[in-house]
């Protein structure tokens, strides 16, 4: 089998063992990015030279002592707002094209502790707004299974990457949705941690109460192998929790659901699902049963209100945090403008898109004086119910099961011209990120297209493992993850 189409855990075994060399696996990598890269157009950066010269690096100390990390020589991607030292990270938009850190993210410094292989940043929506990649500076990304269709948002370079088999495995970030419904649509497992699992130090923010970064990976086993790396406290971001990590590969040791209880909620079996989506769902919830699991109906009835809270909160706080992008300081700078007033404009008129444009008017009228009441501290205090809701769900069951999103991939260029119903498409995964809450989305079937169809669980906070064993025994029951995209 081509190394290429090894899982991240398959991968790793077989470097540990002595089978492959890091130069074998990177040079695997990087033949099938030059195969299907020109069609899927998943990456912003590639990093080939730095890559082999890892590698090359690598097998040469392994040579002297072979001991190796969980992640060494494994060839990992990671979005293009997770700042790597040394690699430009443009957050996929013209404010940021030619800025180069000179720090790493503290996800990025664990695994390069653990001497991973960079191959390179990934494509997003600029500063990970959208649900499409289609906003991006770099022109959009496709998804593997239709070149046709988008690949989901914010994060679809990684979960085109993964699909595509560009990279073992990817990180990519979430603020409402923004791994799990790229995952869904591309067919690959995507994990958003409990908010304050994983340090977001190094992420370029949108909206801070929200954004949490997570992987994306080819199957359940590698999520959590994944996760486990980048997952702990950090005291360089306020917002880290410092508790125990629970060893997730463990967790998946046990295969059977017996006494787990799994709620479904009835508000998201509504009007716009999609028939086939439901059809899916539907199915996946009955091999929970068969896999001992108790499934019963519970109530979110504050789930309507969430994409409007989601809006209000996520435009503020991004108004807020791109408030810094003024040509001064760093980043793009307008030319020849008469005064600082101008420059300011300049800059940040030729600098942002439009859906970034559009999210920072909208979060700066919400916070101006005579709305913050209004619409702002409202939705704070919605925000709390929509908490409330899941404590009393969570107080009857132990795992929450829905659809990932209310349909398939759509088309490239289908909703663009629709703001409303392109942020729709995140409706399903938008509570969860106001709840600080975890959730996993992994395949649960097809379209009648071929176009995946994808399964959220969503588990108590930092009650990852548990999440995770479930997916991992609904995944072990079923074929959906082994199926592979044929790029044409």
């Amino acid at each position: 089998m081509s190394l290429h189409k090894l899982g991240l855990l398959e991968l790793h075994k077989k470097f540990t063992a002595g089978e492959v060399t890091a130069t074998e696996i990177v040079h695997a990598y990087f033949l099938r990015i030059s195969q299907v890269e020109p069609k899927v157009k998943a990456f912003v950066t590639q990093t080939k030279d730095s890559a082999y010269q890892q590698a090359e690096d690598l097998d040469q100390k392994l040579k002297v002592w072979r001991k190796t990390h969980a992640l060494t020589g494994m060839p990992l991607a990671v979005k293009d707002n997770i700042c790597t030292d040394g690699v430009p990270t443009t957050c996929s938009s013209q404010m940021l094209r030619y800025f180069v850190p000179p720090y790493d993210a503290t996800v990025v410094s664990r695994l390069r502790s653990q001497e991973y292989i960079l191959v390179g940043k990934t494509n997003l929506d600029e500063f990970a707004m959208g649900s499409s990649t289609e906003n991006s500076a770099f022109g959009p990304s496709r998804n593997p299974w239709n070149l046709h269709c988008v690949p989901g948002g914010s994060s679809g370079g990684s979960a085109a990457a993964v699909a595509a088999e560009e990279c073992a495995a990817a990180l990519g970030s979430d603020t409402g949705g923004s791994i799990r419904q790229p995952a869904a649509f591309c067919g690959v497992v995507g994990v958003k941690p409990t908010y304050g699992r994983v340090s977001r130090y190094g992420l370029i923010a949108f909206a801070s109460s929200l954004d949490q970064i997570g992987p994306i990976t080819r199957n359940v086993l590698d999520a959590a192998f994944l996760l486990q790396a980048i997952a702990g406290h950090d005291p360089m971001d306020s917002t880290s929790v410092d508790r125990p990590v629970p060893d997730y590969l463990k967790a998946l040791q046990k295969r059977d659901l017996k006494k787990v209880r799994v709620g479904v909620p009835v508000e998201f079996f509504t009007e716009g699902l999609d028939p086939e989506v439901e059809q899916a769902v539907r199915a996946a919830l009955g091999e929970l049963r068969q896999l001992g699991a108790e499934v019963k109906e519970v109530r979110l009835p504050r789930t309507d209100a969430a994409v409007a809270v989601y809006y209000v909160i996520a435009t503020a706080e991004a108004s807020s945090n791109l408030a810094r992008f003024d040509g001064v300081k760093f980043g793009f700078r307008a030319k020849e403008t008469k005064d600082l007033l101008e420059l300011y404009m300049k800059t940040r008129q030729e600098g942002f898109g439009p859906e970034v444009k559009r999210r920072i008017m909208l979060g700066t009228y919400v916070l101006s004086a005579g709305y913050y009441d209004a619409y702002y501290g409202k939705a704070q205090a919605v925000r709390t119910l929509v908490c409330q809701d899941f404590d009393a769900a969570f107080k009857e069951v132990d795992l929450i099961v829905t659809p990932a999103t209310p349909t398939p991939a759509f088309k490239l260029g289908e909703k663009c011209e629709d703001p409303l119903q392109m942020y729709l498409s995140d409706i399903f995964t938008i509570s969860v990120n106001l709840a600080g809450l975890p959730a996993i989305a992994l395949p649960c079937g097809f379209s009648k297209a071929g176009l995946p169809i994808g399964l959220q669980l969503i588990g108590r906070a930092f009650e990852e493992d548990l999440m995770l064993r479930a997916a991992h025994a609904y995944e072990q029951s079923t074929a959906w993850h082994g199926q592979r995209p044929s790029i044409r």
